[in-house]
């Protein structure tokens, strides 16, 4: 590809960076390897079809790329999903799957960079970190506003990542004032008319819903000119044919009902991948061709790895779909969802090129809660869609996110469906589909030995000062992942014939077998009526996590004397998510909980603002009854 295929009109706001190297420095043995990455953003981009969308730069540079039609990330968010991008390893599998946490890396395991800079590179990272746990010291030459491959050595090959926020979720719900402010310089044809905006079919048509989406697509036109800005410093410094250029999303669009779940809005990202003329060779397709070959997430680490000429590590669950060490097209894709800020959740889910399996471990959960004190509620998309639900002003598809259970299963044919509403799991038409998806999310979660079947006060304790990964591997007794799963995958499927079977596994050894039994009965209501006496006693048992799955599922069967003081003494655990389990339950509790409502206010300021939040939610709903 000449440079012109690359070359971009210069924009006001270009990065100001020192120390500029050329080309001629530059070891051509090697590529320089480029990301450009945004936030939130699903394929909403011109060269993928969306004619609502004003992105002229990423257009251009399409054009002499190869762009992907199945590139996704594991998860609908971003610090698991960058904990996923920078080890080449599952978050699940490591401990760091849930929104802001801190896991522990395993020990032999490193962020990729480490092996590239092994290797002679020079890498940048601007500006983002955010993986879940804490980044060795050697992860980057420089990781900060300015870092930048300017900054190298002579002769220096480097792996640079530029991250622009632009498009991120809170963006969408600026004041006024401050978002004219962001798009004053845009002329008629690059300001998005919310009469004109596309609206998925699960989202209520409003003058809210409709702005939203404008200022989404207004926010995508900031972010091409920000990565224009980069491309033509690329071709400024004469380094285009020296460089294989990245540019992707970290999970798809920030709306409502895509963010933080598992449908290919959430899921689904843009995937262009540029190839100079010099490494065409290792190019999937011609320039601006497109290829439909599965990627993940958990790919990006040993692609990178391959490109540049690297041994990639046995630790990585991701397979190179570039370069030397390029393997076969998957198969399949993978996806997690657990704790979303204050919400504890537990959803996996499995795609190849065409159906989608989504597993709901707690499905008599709702879709919606106040699940972020600081985002998705704020959105004004989600709280006229909330308004309108508690109006009985919601049917079809609109209406179907509002409910206060899931399906144990959802299934979909993407290709007939692409915005997944039409659940096919109880068709029997597709149950080939379903017995082909569901062993192969089971085989997947047991070869990674999947941790979100542990609660996440289990998980940050069970393995002591070892991480979760090494422990596993250690000694596979220390989880005994196959009878775990066996009693999550009983207390969703919710037949009450399974009862018995529930009340049973309360007398596991393994205290998440306990868990998964007490978290099942609470979900079957009345017809674990025959529990009650097991339940009682588990209100006693060694882990804090079945007293208090047992104090909810005795608080729907009428025990609330028993219940509460259990409940009550949850918020004073010594571990926070603990806490945040006993908060939960509150809150879910509604009138229920009103006798605990004093220990309640003294925890409105817990040091986890996750607890802080939700009691306070709790609080409030009490005062509106």
């Amino acid at each position: 590809m000449r440079r012109s295929m690359i070359a971009v009109a210069i924009t006001a706001g270009a990065l100001a960076c020192p120390g500029i190297v050329r080309a001629d420095a530059t070891d051509r043995g090697r590529p320089n390897i480029l990301w450009i990455t945004c936030e939130d953003m699903s394929p909403n981009l011109g060269c993928y079809g969306d004619s609502y969308a004003v992105t002229p730069h990423l257009d251009r540079l399409a054009g002499g790329s190869v762009r992907y039609l199945n590139a996704y990330s594991v998860i609908g968010v971003c610090a698991p999903g960058r904990s996923t991008l920078i080890t080449g390893m599952y978050a699940s599998s490591i401990g760091t799957q849930h929104m802001r946490c801190q896991g522990m890396l395993p020990a032999n395991a490193r962020c990729f960079p480490e092996y590239l800079r092994d290797a002679g590179y020079y890498c940048t990272n601007n500006v983002k970190t955010d993986y879940n746990f804490t980044h060795p010291k050697g992860t980057w030459d420089e990781s900060s506003p300015r870092a930048h491959w300017r900054k190298r050595s002579q002769g220096q090959p480097f792996f640079s990542v530029f991250n622009l926020t632009t498009t991120h979720e809170s963006q969408i719900r600026l004041p006024e004032k401050e978002y004219l402010k962001r798009t004053a310089h845009f002329t008629s044809k690059e300001r998005h008319d919310p009469a004109r905006a596309p609206l998925p079919p699960y989202h209520p048509d409003t003058p809210e819903v409709r702005r939203d989406w404008a200022r989404y697509y207004d926010m995508i036109t900031v972010m091409d000119s920000q990565a224009g800005d980069i491309l033509r410093q690329l071709e400024e410094d004469g380094l285009a044919d020296d460089t294989i250029i990245f540019f992707f999303s970290d999970h798809g669009s920030g709306m409502p009902r895509s963010k933080y779940w598992l449908y290919d809005t959430s899921l689904r990202v843009p995937l262009l991948v540029h190839f100079p003329a010099k490494y065409r060779q290792w190019a999937p397709a011609d320039p601006a061709a497109t290829t439909d070959r599965l990627v993940s997430f958990v790919d990006f680490a040993p692609t990178v790895l391959s490109l540049a000429g690297t041994a990639i590590p046995p630790h990585m669950q991701g397979q190179a779909f570039l370069g030397e060490r390029a393997g076969t097209s998957r198969e399949y894709i993978f996806g997690f969802r657990d704790r979303m800020g204050s919400w504890t959740d537990t959803v996996r889910c499995v795609r190849d090129r065409r159906y989608k399996y989504i597993r709901n471990y707690m499905p008599q959960l709702p879709y919606f809660r106040h699940q972020h004190p600081f985002y998705h509620i704020q959105i004004p998309t989600m709280r006229v869609w909330q308004q309108l639900a508690e109006e009985g002003r919601l049917s079809g598809p609109q209406a179907r996110f509002m409910t206060m259970t899931r399906p144990a299963e959802e299934l979909y044919d993407t290709r007939k469906d692409p915005w997944e509403i039409h659940n096919l799991a109880s068709d029997p038409a597709y149950a080939s589909v379903l017995d082909r998806l569901r062993p192969a999310m089971r085989a997947w979660m047991h070869e990674i030995r999947d941790l979100g079947l542990l609660h996440e006060a289990d998980l940050r304790t069970r393995f002591g000062q070892e991480s979760p990964y090494d422990a596993v591997r250690r000694d596979p007794g220390c989880y005994p992942f196959a009878r775990i799963h066996d009693a999550a995958d009983l207390a969703a499927g919710m037949a009450p014939e399974s009862v018995p079977k529930l009340i049973e596994r309360l007398e596991d050894p393994d205290a998440a077998v306990r868990y998964w039994a007490a978290l099942g009965l609470g979900a079957r209501g009345d017809k674990a009526l025959p529990a009650v006496e097991p339940l009682l006693a588990a209100l006693k048992d060694a882990s804090p996590n079945v007293r208090l799955a047992a104090a909810e599922a005795l608080a729907g069967l009428g025990q609330d004397e028993a219940a509460l003081p259990v409940l009550i003494a949850g918020l004073d655990h010594d571990n926070e998510w603990v806490r945040l389990q006993a908060a939960q339950i509150l809150d879910r509790l509604n009138e229920k909980a009103r006798p605990a409502t004093e220990a309640m206010k003294r925890a409105r300021t817990d040091k986890n603002e996750y607890v802080g939040f939700v009691i306070n939610h709790a609080l409030e709903q009490l005062d509106a009854l």
